[in-house]
């Protein structure tokens, strides 16, 4: 029977990414915020229908219908692809708020939603939560369930995600196998990052910079150049470049009391707005004034007007479901 003091050696904390995960010299980990998944169904409040169809032994995607589908109504929606955010360690497309947060996204823009969970680190490090997303994105683009072929319109197929989320929505665009399948990708709060800082960003040395350096490299330890890993620095030294996007528009959304928000601001005046900019392409970039949970940014100042106002109207939806219905 082990000593008290082994015991207590077993249980020291050797990583703490908290609030999202702590991980324990004994092997055990512990993610504080997680929430005990809810089923998917009939939810009153919108009138939306949802059910989970599994696409691997480890990955499943829940998918929503808004109620003019479900009424039988004939015309095809949009189809709207999330990713839930969470540091690539915590969150689920069955999570409380993740769930929450789709019935009311699919009811407000009137789009069939799809909401991807995919394997989290450290159990199974990056690249598996890209492959997993990666093998969701093709399947929604088959028409394999009933749901996407009967009530989607393949035309208008949008990405979002949040934070993580977001970053696996840049990942996914870059795919050259999307080009002229992706309508636009809507970035709420990504996480990006690099070595070297831009605007306020902290750096080692302060608490923020070290936990957040030290996570991405957590996640993904075969990385390329640390943090300049062009899946979390798309304006690294030789990251693709950006104007390959397999997008027609993108937005980005940044939240002023996030950390994050230099990256999410400095990607687009750097390099996305001046290389992506094709004769059908657009970025916009959206500043809530603080950071909340996903799906309730509560207003944003557009730096484009090229978006038209369905668009405007519909990846607004996107950060607020309140927001105006199409």
């Amino acid at each position: 029977m082990p000593s008290d003091a082994a015991a207590d050696a077993g249980d020291e904390v050797v990583h703490d990414f908290s609030p999202l995960l702590l991980a324990y010299k004994s092997g055990r980990l512990e993610r504080p915020l997680a929430m005990p998944p809810v089923p998917p169904g009939h939810d009153a409040a919108t009138g939306v229908v949802s059910k989970d169809v599994q696409l691997s032994p480890s990955s499943f995607a829940r998918l929503y219908l808004p109620p003019e589908a479900v009424a039988g109504e004939a015309k095809k929606l949009p189809v709207l692809v999330y990713f839930h955010g969470g540091g690539f360690v915590i969150g689920s497309a069955a999570s409380p708020a993740y769930h929450r947060c789709l019935n009311d996204l699919a009811a407000a823009c009137g789009a069939v939603a799809v909401s991807v969970d995919y394997r989290l680190a450290p159990e199974h490090p990056l690249p598996a939560a890209y492959d997993d997303s990666l093998a969701a994105l093709r399947w929604v683009l088959s028409a394999a369930d009933p749901w996407i072929s009967e009530h989607g319109d393949l035309a208008r197929v949008f990405l979002a995600g949040d934070s993580a989320g977001g970053n696996i929505c840049h990942h996914l665009a870059m795919h050259q196998e999307f080009q002229g399948k992706l309508k636009g990708i809507v970035l709420i709060h990504p996480w990006f990052w690099g070595k070297e800082p831009i605007g306020e960003e902290p750096r080692p040395g302060n608490k923020g910079g070290v936990e957040e350096k030290g996570l991405w490299e957590f996640v993904c330890p075969d990385a390329v150049d640390g943090a300049d890993d062009p899946r979390m620095n798309p304006t690294a030294a030789g990251a693709p470049g950006l104007e390959k996007l397999a997008c027609e528009k993108v937005m980005v959304c940044v939240a002023e009391g996030d950390f994050l928000r230099w990256r999410g601001r400095g990607a687009p005046s750097r390099r996305w707005s001046c290389s992506s900019r094709r004769a059908s392409g657009t970025c916009s970039t959206c500043t809530s004034p603080r950071r909340r949970r996903p799906g309730s940014c509560s207003r944003g100042s557009w730096r484009s007007s090229e978006w038209s106002e369905t668009e405007r109207l519909t990846s607004l939806c996107l950060v607020r479901p309140g927001a105006r219905r199409l």
